[in-house]
């Protein structure tokens, strides 16, 4: 059965206060028992701790993350550097997925750099594949749009057709896209889902001081610029369609996310999410 978890990325501030266990004992409190981890350190001790979570608590670890190599020089674990680490790492969390949460930026710019990218990513997918474990690709809003008259996303899935899709509803709105025709598009090839609402804001009370002054362009910079992150159920995305079609397209795991709360804690927007989606029946899933 599908279940309803947690991006761990939004409790890498309580991760690095409290640590893995004591953080992931308190959304079993809530009431979530699966997550994914994002931005996390995996550090001999960090993995000790979340393997005691798997132990004690029960936790699920939906998938972890990866990258095929790290960014600008800037320092972290990478599949074509430690790929035996990685590997180690996602068994001994029983998990059997690593995500990959964006293409590397230089891949944005154009069909060739996007393809030698895909073909990249198809490469170890089937060296992971060989270990048991799967890869995927997570989406955001740039991949709806077109390179050389091609949406982006469909070139990743013809080039790289061993690498498997996590996707985002939000982004999918985001880009223009329909997440439920999304979800159906690519039924077959999305195990793990991102589950976060799109909220229409409002503009910031100082943009109508633009308009005292007669700054238009000022002002319709902040207007056209409201787009937020939301709590599952406080946005405009139809929760019970989006949920019950991933399922049906072949989701496994459909985890909360959101990348900015503003204002409120993430423990606070987690309850929220929560709440929603119990109202909304979904109960049984987490």
């Amino acid at each position: 059965m599908a279940r309803i978890g947690v991006q761990l990325m939004m409790l890498k501030e309580q991760v690095e206060q409290d640590g893995p266990y004591e953080t992931l004992r308190r959304l079993k409190e809530i009431g979530f028992s699966s997550v994914e981890v994002s931005q996390i350190p995996m550090t001999p001790e960090n993995v000790a701790q979340m393997v005691r979570a798997r132990e004690e608590l029960g936790t699920e670890f939906a998938a972890l993350s990866a990258v095929l190599d790290t960014p600008f020089g800037m320092p972290g674990e990478a599949l074509n550097t430690d790929f035996d680490k990685i590997v180690a790492d996602t068994k001994a969390l029983g998990s059997t997925k690593l995500r990959i949460g964006m293409m590397p930026f230089d891949a944005m710019a154009s069909t060739e750099a996007l393809i030698a990218f895909c073909h990249a990513a198809d490469a170890m997918a089937l060296r992971l594949a060989g270990e048991g474990i799967g890869l995927y690709y997570h989406n955001h809003h740039l991949e709806f749009g077109k390179l050389d008259g091609e949406i982006m996303l469909d070139v990743i899935r013809r080039e790289a057709p061993n690498l498997r899709f996590e996707i985002d509803v939000h982004w999918v709105q985001r880009g223009g896209k329909d997440p439920v025709r999304t979800l159906q598009r690519y039924a077959g090839l999305v195990d793990l889902v991102h589950l976060k609402d799109y909220r229409v804001g409002q503009p910031a009370p100082d943009a109508f001081g633009f308009l005292s002054k007669g700054d238009v362009a000022g002002f319709m910079g902040a207007f056209t610029n409201v787009i937020e992150f939301g709590e599952v159920g406080e946005g405009n995305l139809e929760w019970t369609e989006i949920i019950e079609t991933a399922i049906s397209s072949g989701a496994q795991h459909l985890l909360i996310e959101q990348d900015q709360q503003y204002g409120r804690s993430p423990w606070e927007c987690l309850q929220t999410s929560y709440d929603n989606l119990v109202a909304l029946g979904f109960e049984r899933l987490m």
